[in-house]
């Protein structure tokens, strides 16, 4: 994975940016830093809709990260066209969302590095990151799990500097 700066530069988008993909970047973060090499990634989230735009993670997802011992950062924002050559790669949570961030590259020249999250699973063989939203506490842990499992994943698929 090319990047500036000798820095891999990560974007995980899902559509609000307040459930999936800020909790993917925080579990990649940790990640990353139980690894040592934080100094190897810039790491960022985005949502496909600008709704929440500042809004902190949502409380539910917030509360079930910090039962596993993760710390809670970060405010929504919406992806915009400039991060596909800013980011070496972009990992979206369901098919909706790789669709969407695909569209903003028309002539195709970023697909290569937008990728579906669930496809650097090694345990689960879930077809997407489902949205946790509309439910209950049950689908915030299994999303939790699925984000961990796929973070180890990526981790493990950018080789060390």
């Amino acid at each position: 994975m090319s990047a500036s700066r000798n820095r891999c530069h990560v974007l995980f988008v899902c559509l609000g940016n307040i459930c999936r993909s800020p909790a993917a970047e925080i579990i990649f973060r940790k990640k990353v830093a139980d690894a040592g090499r934080s100094h190897e990634f810039h790491i960022d989230s985005a949502g496909t809709i600008g709704h929440h735009h500042g809004s902190p993670p949502d409380h539910r997802m917030a509360q079930a990260l910090t039962r596993k011992g993760f710390e809670v950062t970060g405010r929504a924002r919406r992806i915009e066209p400039h991060d596909l050559g800013k980011f070496a790669l972009i990992v979206t949570m369901d098919e909706s969302n790789l669709a969407d961030v695909r569209a903003l590259d028309p002539g195709g020249q970023s697909h290569a590095k937008i990728r579906s999250f669930v496809g650097f699973c090694r345990r689960h063989s879930d077809l997407r990151v489902p949205d946790p939203y509309y439910g209950g506490p049950s689908g915030f842990a299994h999303v939790i799990e699925l984000l961990i499992d796929g973070c180890e994943g990526i981790l493990e698929e950018i080789p060390a500097n």
